[in-house]
């Protein structure tokens, strides 16, 4: 992440939490649970919009869109 002031913000929220404790796993934290921890109130719309695209009906299947998400990631250098 290019933000470090959200990066490196401490957060006792929902997504602090996993990200502390994929750290402590020694585990890569996806980006996104950055901003999601930063600003959780202002955030939630999108976590619900990732969720349903990622996971509510569609023609394609849930493993073929992470599918695409990965490539997609991938393509652009972000870790996903």
């Amino acid at each position: 992440m290019y933000l470090k002031d959200v990066e490196t913000h401490e957060s006792d929220g929902h997504y602090g939490r996993l990200i502390r404790k994929m750290r402590e796993a020694g585990a890569p934290v996806p980006q996104i649970w950055h901003l999601f921890a930063f600003k959780p109130r202002m955030t939630e719309a999108l976590s619900v919009f990732t969720q349903e695209v990622m996971r509510g009906p569609s023609p394609l299947s849930a493993g073929l869109r992470e599918l695409i998400a990965a490539y997609t990631s991938r393509g652009n250098e972000c870790l996903f």
